[in-house]
């Protein structure tokens, strides 16, 4: 729902929804509660994390330390709907197994602990440091849902807590919080705190309705106010919630830029939430847009990390060792308009597979491009390559008994492109089809998932295919897409341009095909089925 500062105050709170960290959508299951053993075979992901139990929304407060990637989230344990709002943890070697941990951080008297990040202050410039361990400072949005009740502007403040034992437990800050007071601003959450390494100082973004706020601090207790960005710029079909903020180096170059993330709800690029991305260059106090990036965005008006309905509130890890190198993020796997309606009632939502992101440019033009994360492919426990494939009309390329489909990486490029569809369908014996691909003629990929199982939950689940806009024919196209019982994430042209979707079937997947009415040129063509039940 858009905001519009003419209403009232009143009518505003009352018809005003913000989603990632305020109250959501109501909603109301249609579709018939399935028993949890049924539930939990059909629809539980493989390998995508999802908690034991109860309501997960935005990762938020990712870092490693001493061996361990933390996953933190937006969680509710006590209902698989959005409710009092806890930060959920989870921990992985690898960013693939997950293991869930006891909840981090509780709310407490009608306060809520919406969505932030987390850093490791190596240098102790927060002076909280206890024993042997750089301390861990999260900062967070303190929600006070009684304002909010009194309808009260003033509603959310960022707080920090801080853990002297590499993040397992958290002590909240009680000499000083809040750390960054609310200006009188009705969605002002989400803060992303980095190093800002160029500058020797902490950076801070924060959403701040229609735009973000930048902030410094030498201690990550008292915070100055810098500049903001983000007015009329880029995509604003909603409230403007989970930024990030890093410095990256344009792969082959020396060159470095500065990459602002800036998720969005509603507003997406097919519809509900999405995440967009500007980038440019930061002089210690002001985020410039490139010049170039600027241009494109006239044409484009917003650029997005992802094209698919399902990744939301995406954001990266703090303090992974200067020897990996690797930008790597993560999102939550759904979308606000129906995430309380899916068809699980014991737990509800999941996360992407980890994704690294690079910066790479095309002409004139960066492009954030993401691929998953190379220790996916440790869990590989079969491969099948073909010879490559011609033909026309419907070819076959997987049938069933070949691969496991509910949890496989599959490959392939096109050749010889013509300006024609072409479409991959991933089906089963019970009729029920996934289809997705590229129309040659119009210029974009696509994802159809309207007779991919249930979907009487919610009328927006599948009421529009899905597209990514190119710029121009392809002359030829590669595909990569992970599969998990509930989830496809395609990477063409090697995460040039992303979609993530899920589904919920009655019956897994068997089959691949692939179709035209031009003759099809396949090379490259590779199954790779997965293996989670033993160890790495």
């Amino acid at each position: 729902m858009k905001l519009t500062k003419q209403l009232p105050l009143a009518l505003y709170s009352a018809i005003v929804i913000s989603m990632a960290g305020c109250i959501p959508f109501s909603a109301s299951a249609q579709t018939k509660v399935l028993p949890n053993t049924m539930e939990e075979k059909m629809y539980r992901p493989n390998f995508h994390f999802t908690p034991k139990k109860g309501w997960m929304n935005d990762p938020n407060g990712m870092f490693f330390a001493n061996g361990y990637y933390h996953l933190f989230y937006q969680y509710y344990p006590d209902k698989s709907v959005w409710g009092p709002m806890h930060w959920g943890h989870a921990i992985s070697k690898d960013l693939v197994k997950w293991e869930e941990q006891p909840i981090a951080i509780y709310p407490d008297n009608d306060k809520y602990i919406f969505s932030g990040s987390a850093v490791v202050d190596v240098n102790n410039t927060s002076g909280l440091k206890k024993g042997e361990n750089a301390p861990i400072i999260a900062i967070y949005t303190l929600h006070d849902m009684t304002k909010e009740k009194e309808g009260k502007i003033d509603v959310e403040q960022q707080d920090i807590a801080f853990s002297n034992d590499n993040g397992f437990t958290w002590q909240k800050f009680e000499e000083g919080n809040p750390v960054v007071k609310n200006p009188g601003i009705r969605d002002f959450r989400d803060p992303k705190v980095t190093w800002d390494e160029t500058h020797k100082q902490w950076i801070m973004v924060l959403a701040a309705q229609d735009r973000a706020h930048f902030y410094k601090s030498s201690n990550l207790k008292k915070w100055e106010f810098l500049s903001e960005f983000g007015k009329n710029i880029g995509a604003h079909g909603g409230v403007w919630e989970c930024p990030d903020f890093f410095q990256i180096e344009v792969e082959g170059t020396k060159e470095t830029k500065w990459v602002l993330i800036q998720n969005l709800n509603p507003g997406g690029p097919n519809g509900g939430s999405g995440v967009q991305y500007f980038v440019g260059d930061f002089d210690g106090k002001t985020f410039t847009l490139d010049p170039d990036f600027a241009k494109r965005l006239e044409n484009e008006k917003a650029v997005w990390a992802d094209y698919g309905k399902d990744n939301y509130a995406g954001v990266t890890w703090n303090n992974v060792p200067a020897s990996d190198g690797r930008r790597l993020f993560i999102g939550w796997m759904s979308n606000w308009e129906y995430a309380q309606q899916v068809p699980t009632t014991s737990w509800r939502s999941s996360t992407t597979i980890a994704r690294e992101l690079q910066l790479v440019k095309n002409g004139t033009y960066y492009n954030l491009v993401s691929q998953p994360v190379k220790e996916l492919d440790n869990y590989v426990s079969k491969t099948i390559k073909t010879a490559d494939l011609k033909g026309s009309g419907d070819l076959v390329l997987v049938k069933e008994g070949v691969a496991d489909l509910s949890q496989t990486i599959i490959s392939l490029d096109l050749k010889k492109l013509k300006q024609e569809n072409y479409t991959l369908k991933l089906s089963n014996a019970d009729g029920e089809t996934l289809s997705f691909g590229l129309n040659n003629k119009e210029n974009y990929l696509f994802v159809d998932r309207s007779k991919a199982g249930k979907n009487d939950f919610s009328d927006k689940f599948a009421a529009t295919v899905s597209k990514a806009f190119l710029n121009g024919n392809q002359k030829e196209a590669s595909f990569k897409f992970i599969l998990d019982k509930t989830s496809i994430e395609i990477f063409y042209n090697n995460g040039e341009k992303v979609m993530t979707e899920i589904f919920f079937l009655e019956k897994p997947f068997s089959k691949l095909s692939i179709s035209s009415k031009e003759k099809i040129e396949i090379n490259n063509f590779k199954i790779q089925e997965l293996n989670f039940s033993k160890s790495h």
